[in-house]
Parts: structure tokens; sequence; C-alpha cells
């Protein structure tokens, strides 16, 4: 029964890792739709983990190897989508200022061909 839980456990961790460097591929790529896509399906992968009847794997240095290597790409993951997350605030402040600017002017859009 342990060698099961052991097993089941390796494939559900290594699995969690992949689906840690997908993340971090489509983040560096700037898809947040398929980033957005993959986040719940990890989420499911840490709720089979935590189903696992025994937890006594976590001691053997394979999963803490990977748990150290899971825990090095969620930091690089977290800050990435962080970042991604303030430049598109950013992006939409300056798209809603815009927008106001022109509402309060009586204008639908901006005449671009005047001379400065």
């Amino acid at each position: 029964m342990a060698d099961d839980v052991t097993a089941d456990a390796r494939d559900l961790w290594k699995t969690y890792l992949s689906l840690t460097k997908e993340l971090l591929k489509f983040i560096d790529r700037q898809d947040i739709d398929t980033f957005l896509e993959l986040v719940p399906q990890r989420s499911q992968l840490i709720e089979k983990i935590e189903a696992l009847p025994s937890k006594d794997y976590r001691q053997l240095e394979e999963f803490k190897a990977i748990a150290e290597e899971i825990k090095t790409l969620d930091k690089e993951v977290m800050y990435k989508a962080r970042a991604w997350l303030n430049k598109s605030r950013r992006q939409n402040s300056v798209v809603r200022s815009y927008d106001l600017g022109n509402s309060l002017l009586g204008r639908s859009s901006v005449a671009f061909n005047r001379k400065y």
C-alpha cells in the first residue's frame, strides 16, 4: 500500500512540476489565456495530492528535491504574474484616462492631424 501511495504521489508531483514549468513558459510568452487555463489544473492536482492516504513519501529525498524545484519555480511564476498584472493595470489606467479625456471634451475620437 505504501508503495502505491508513493508511486501515485510521484506521478502527481511530477505532473505538478511539469505544469509549473508550463506556467512559467506561457507567462514568459505573455500568453495569459493559456496561463489562466493551466492554473485550475494545478489546483486540481493539489487536491489529489492532499487526498493521498499517507504523507510519509514527503520524507524521501526524491520528493524533497521536487518540492524545492517547485518552490523555486513558483517564486518566479508569481513574480512574473505580478509584473504582468501591474503592467496590465497601468495600461488599463492609461486607456481609461484617455477615454475620460475624450468624453470630457465631448469628442468620440481625437484628431491626430494637428500640427504642433
